[in-house]
């Protein structure tokens, strides 16, 4: 009998007893596949690759453990009894039993995914580290139709833009925002809260059109989860900023649909009565301390310098939070109203609209930037200026107030650049960035560096002048040593085929001309080839996988500077097409 013969029907090895496809899931646990997909969704199984397929390739395959983890979840017992409920309410409805029908029908079972989100996320930072798919998905929702066709209700879209608003005007409040991109999907929008940053976007505030490949059930699986951990997030942070959870609206801006403006009222009005309580307390504190021992006043006072840590700002907080201070904003109906009031209260400002529910009228004589989209306006005030809404998003990208001029109304806009994208990394740098990186350096007082220089090299020039005669004198040496080699190695080659000729070998008089003609061609040896024989003497030493890294790296480099020069041939006909239109 062969050592590792195995009878059938024995002890499976290997990954044929580490791995399981769909469906012997799905009959190990006894479910339906709709019910086993919510299942994974909500507890966070998702399928494995691994190396050997046993059961073919086309298979989709979990570890076995994570399948024996959902077998002991209590909800795995509630859904059944929720299909043996379906059964029971079939069964009377088909009996034509209104009164037991009407029975089972008041006593439907239910379930929370409170106990799932403790248990996925024990600790609120990893709550926060997988907040980017939820909110992005809560967003979407929130701009949805109702269609009773593909079950998305209208209760549900209701509850993910409360949750929507309420994040936004949590964000607003604390000016957590540090970025805003707007594209053609939507607006990307970028918050750090707690020294985690948090990425989502919201759709553009348009009629969706619902396409029809899409398969809702599984989105709603993943909404519902979703629901409950944004519910989850908001209430601690609602907390930490001593704010009751859920907040209480004004029913009149609720009619109005201005809920982001009434969530903003809301925190500003908490934060008032906390600056009333506060002051009380200090009061009391003053007039406890003549009563006290020396050392029990200390105390107290250290009590609460330990709260005011707890509310200190970081500079960059500080920054945004002063970038739109003392500015007043109006928006035109025709501008995407709910956006902008989201980013000019994270920045600062003070915003007001066309319509009902505003905080004041067009009229008023504080207003200093007027945001609108039309090119003809009933009646301009000289006190203010007219500007596009992308002059909003460009100054925060910035961290400055962009001049007006290039953004005023019926002009064509510069380009709207991401704040994403590492320009320096990619290795092309747009001429409107230069721009605003020069107008930083101006509001900040500063020098800006030589191109390939860096802040310190100002303080001492003659670092870069030192560093280019070592760079230049390294590479002459390197040339020289590896000219001498080729000249010993050519006489070497020489001398061993005069020896098998039977010659004398004599010196040949030419290799003394091409050592001097070397020497003086040496400085004309780029050193682009040495750069070169240096990296194929390193890829002959690597390994296969670290080889394969490194040509796909190389690739990778190379679609970049393609990249980077198509863009610089675009920027040259643009310039070369303006001097002939202006000519």
């Amino acid at each position: 009998m062969p050592k590792h013969y195995r009878p059938a029907g024995k002890k499976k090895e290997g990954n044929a007893a580490r791995y399981m496809n769909r469906s012997q899931a799905v009959k190990y646990l006894q479910v339906s596949l709709s019910v086993f997909r919510r299942l994974c969704i909500f507890k966070g199984v998702f399928p494995r690759d691994p190396k050997k397929k046993v059961k073919g390739n086309h298979q989709t395959y979990y570890h076995v453990k994570d399948i024996l983890f959902l077998k002991h979840e209590p909800l795995l017992d509630k859904f059944r009894e929720m299909h043996a409920y379906q059964k029971k309410v079939k069964k009377a409805m088909s009996k034509k039993n209104k009164d037991l029908a009407e029975r089972l029908l008041s006593r439907k079972p239910t379930y929370t995914l409170d106990m799932l989100v403790r248990e996925r996320y024990p600790k609120f930072i990893d709550a926060l580290r997988d907040l980017d798919d939820c909110l992005t998905m809560v967003h979407l929702f929130a701009a949805l139709p109702a269609i009773e066709r593909e079950n998305i209700q209208a209760e549900r879209i209701h509850n993910c833009r409360g949750l929507s608003l309420e994040w936004q005007a949590y964000i607003s409040r604390t000016h957590k925002l540090r970025k805003a991109f707007i594209t053609v999907k939507g607006i990307y929008y970028q918050a750090e809260v707690e020294g985690q940053k948090v990425t989502w976007l919201t759709p553009h505030a348009l009629q969706q059109v619902m396409p029809q490949d899409v398969d809702y059930k599984i989105m709603l699986t993943f909404l519902e989860f979703y629901e409950t951990l944004l519910g989850f997030v908001n209430l601690r942070l609602y907390h930490s900023i001593k704010l009751k959870y859920p907040p209480i609206l004004d029913p009149r801006l609720k009619a109005l649909a201005a809920d982001l403006y009434a969530l903003t009222r809301y925190a500003d009005a908490k934060d008032r009565t906390i600056g009333a309580k506060n002051e009380e307390s200090e009061l009391r504190l003053a007039q406890l301390q003549d009563q006290l021992p020396a050392n029990e006043p200390g105390a107290l006072m250290h009590l609460v310098e330990n709260v005011a840590d707890d509310n200190e700002e970081d500079e960059e907080t500080r920054a945004c939070k002063t970038l739109f201070q003392n500015k007043t904003f109006f928006l035109g109906r025709e501008v995407p109203r709910e956006s902008l009031l989201f980013v000019i209260t994270a920045f600062g400002g003070v915003v007001s609209w066309e319509g009902d529910g505003a905080p004041f009228e067009e009229s008023n004589q504080d207003i200093n930037y007027q945001i609108v989209d039309r090119p003809t306006q009933s009646h301009r005030f000289i006190s203010r200026d007219y500007v596009q809404p992308q002059w909003v998003f460009d100054s925060i990208n910035a961290r400055i107030i962009l001049p007006t001029g290039e953004y005023m109304v019926g002009k064509v806009l510069p380009p709207h650049l991401s704040p994403f994208v590492d320009n320096e990394a990619e290795g092309y740098v747009p001429e409107y960035a230069e721009t605003i990186k020069r107008l930083q350096s101006a509001a900040r007082k500063e020098i800006l560096p030589m191109p390939g220089g860096e802040q310190d090299d100002l303080e001492n020039a003659q670092n870069l002048l030192a560093e280019g005669i070592i760079d230049r004198t390294k590479a002459k040496e390197a040339a020289e040593r590896k000219q001498k080699m080729a000249l010993h190695e050519k006489q070497y080659h020489q001398e061993l085929k005069k020896e098998m000729q039977g010659m004398q070998y004599t010196s040949d008089p030419n290799i003394d001309e091409i050592k001097n003609d070397g020497e003086e061609n040496t400085d004309d040896m780029s050193s682009q080839q040495l750069v070169k024989d240096d990296e194929n003497m390193t890829m002959v030493s690597m390994s296969r996988k670290k080889r394969r890294l490194y040509e796909a790296m190389k690739i990778s480099q190379g679609r970049k500077k393609a990249n980077v020069e198509t863009l610089e041939t675009r920027k040259k006909n643009i310039q070369k097409r303006k001097k002939t239109s202006s000519n």
